[in-house]
């Protein structure tokens, strides 16, 4: 169901639809997996991955100085075509090319706008493997020191492999309440406090 699902995405993305989708240098997964992997089969095929990436930035810092726009599109009550058009507009703006334009519309026809972040992140972990780059995003629930950004720096280049330059993103959520959460590459791992805590609170609901 789900390569049927994504096979029907690279369709809609692609400029056509008889070609083989590419398939990406880093396996991303969940819905956002998808979309990305989608994206990155159809701007591969037209040779602008460059290009999609930068088109990606382009709309979050888009959205994230126009509040108005960013809460009409992300807004349930809006009819999801009227979502398409305001789209479109900014894709005109901005200049935004055809990959980018068809995965935004894509997102607001299926009423799934609001995995853009998500999707966006996914097609970075797949642009960072393209470029020989190991991504790796760390949450936690506060900001890290200087001291122990180095030391987690160390760690992660264990996992890196001959020739791959580690790139470390680093987020703050609050609500994870400790420890961290470790995104490497195609490789995910939730040492969360509150993951624990969830965890033991099912253990303890279960065996009541």
């Amino acid at each position: 169901m789900a390569a049927n699902y994504t096979i029907n995405i690279v369709r809609t993305l692609a400029s056509s639809a008889a070609t083989k989708p590419v398939k990406p240098p880093v396996q991303v997964f969940g819905l956002d997996g998808r979309y990305a992997t989608a994206l990155y089969s159809a701007a591969s095929k037209l040779k602008q991955l460059d290009v999609v990436e930068k088109d990606l930035e382009n709309v979050q810092k888009t959205l994230k100085a126009d509040a108005t726009l960013k809460e009409y599109l992300y807004n349930p009550v809006i009819k999801r075509h009227l979502k398409v058009e305001a789209l479109k507009q900014m894709a005109t703006k901005i200049k935004l090319t055809p990959p980018s334009v068809n995965l935004l519309s894509l997102l607001a026809e299926n009423g799934r706008i609001g995995r853009l972040d998500g999707v966006t992140s996914a097609f970075s972990t797949i642009m960072a493997g393209h470029r020989g780059d190991l991504r790796c995003e760390v949450t936690t629930a506060k900001e890290l020191d200087e001291e122990l950004k180095k030391e987690l720096q160390t760690v992660l280049k264990a996992f890196a492999k001959k020739g791959e330059n580690i790139i470390l993103e680093l987020k703050v959520d609050p609500s994870i309440i400790g420890g961290m959460i470790v995104s490497i590459g195609d490789k995910y791992v939730d040492m969360s406090v509150a993951s624990k805590v969830k965890k033991y609170t099912q253990i303890i609901q279960a065996s009541v």
